[in-house]
């Protein structure tokens, strides 16, 4: 997923250089994987509302819903990579520098890094990403009237086994305090509800090759779905909901206020399921903030992408676990298991985009074609204006 950063005295070459589109022989196949998690995801999603007499909901989320929220990070991001270049063109062509010419030279450059044959995946990207998102939070708000008991003492006496006889969360508390590590930790975890989104955008729309913004996508479609049937598995809530009092000390943060409203909105949930906006969304095994973390940064060390980017990645997974655990909200063998969904779905992933092989794409292939550049485009566009 390296991302696409010239530097200034590369922008003109990088600027009359075409980008490479998918093939077509690439394009009908590269997203089946994703499309199919989908539409399996959010078909289960309708039958269980119609069975269960339960509303399907589109969840939002503090950024806004979700069918706003996506198609405007993607839009912003497109237009990042679009009106920067178009400006830039505008050194070399003279008779561009004008309000008018301006809006050509975007127009131009528009069609030439994103002809249809590269955006139409992008947006099923974006579709299927969203699709399965919904679905899996439909499926984890069903969860209470599927399950009406849970398996928290199990997967209590397991965290007292892997911590050698001791509780994980009250070690990291004594270890890390309960103050300024509170606050730490909370804007890491928060920081997880931004970095989803983005990273699906920046993959999409700023790796210099798509191949790899689709495998982190379909990678995170994979995530969804299989959290959603671990769920069902192994039904539990946490242990912040089922030991609460060993968390009562912590100092109040975004985290502690966020599990008091799930707390709140899954009592609202089970009295009447047909509040409008309201799902439940608590559920322990397995952890998806650790399997899709854990996907990113093995994504991004497979795709060998600068060692800043990397090391940053492997930190952020690193505080998101802890987190995990100082908060209550997963037991270790959460973790453990998100870890596995993470890498059964980037492999399964890499396979799907024909990543495999050569994650990091050293190797010429015959998946992408070469495109036209911005220039290009004007002179048909001046061509056709001819005739």
């Amino acid at each position: 997923m390296a991302l696409d950063t010239t530097s200034s005295a590369e922008s003109a070459a990088a600027l009359a250089t075409p980008v490479q589109v998918p093939s077509a022989r690439y394009r009908q196949r590269v997203l089946l994987l994703a499309a199919g998690t989908a539409a399996v995801t959010g078909g289960l999603a309708v039958i269980g509302a119609l069975v269960l007499g339960v509303p399907l909901r589109d969840p939002d989320g503090f950024l806004g819903p979700g069918w706003v929220r996506m198609p405007a990070i993607v839009g912003f991001c497109l237009l990042v990579d679009v009106l920067p270049r178009a400006a830039w063109r505008l050194r070399a062509h003279a008779e561009l520098r004008s309000p008018r010419g301006l809006a050509l030279s975007v127009r131009d450059v528009a069609a030439a890094r994103w002809p249809w044959r590269r955006l139409v995946p992008v947006l099923v990207a974006v579709a299927s990403f969203y699709i399965t998102y919904v679905g899996y939070r439909n499926l984890k708000n069903f969860l209470p009237f599927v399950h009406h008991g849970s398996d928290d003492l199990a997967l209590i006496a397991s965290d007292r086994l892997l911590a050698l006889g001791n509780n994980p969360a009250e070690l990291l508390h004594t270890l890390l305090g309960t103050g300024v590590a509170a606050q730490v930790l909370s804007f890491v975890y928060m920081g997880y509800l931004i970095f989803v989104p983005v990273s699906v955008a920046v993959a999409l729309i700023f790796s210099r090759q798509l191949s790899h913004g689709l495998w982190y996508v379909t990678a995170l479609c994979l995530n969804w779905a299989l959290g959603a049937a671990s769920y069902y598995i192994i039904p539990a809530s946490g242990p912040f909901y089922a030991l609460p009092w060993d968390f009562s000390d912590l100092t109040r943060t975004d985290v502690t206020g966020l599990q008091a409203a799930l707390v709140r909105n899954r009592s609202i949930v089970m009295a009447d399921p047909d509040v409008t906006g309201t799902v439940s969304g608590i559920a322990a095994f397995a952890s998806l903030h650790v399997s899709v973390v854990f996907t990113a940064a093995l994504i991004v060390q497979l795709v060998r992408m600068p060692a800043l980017v990397r090391r940053g990645m492997w930190l952020f997974f690193a505080l998101t676990v802890t987190a995990t655990i100082y908060f209550g909200w997963h037991y270790i063998v959460d973790d453990i298991a998100g870890m596995a969904i993470g890498g059964i779905a980037v492999w399964a992933g890499a396979w799907a985009t024909g990543n495999l092989r050569d994650p990091a794409g050293q190797r010429a292939h015959d998946d992408v074609e070469r495109g036209s550049s911005a220039d290009d485009v004007q002179a048909r566009r001046q061509g056709t204006t001819a005739r």
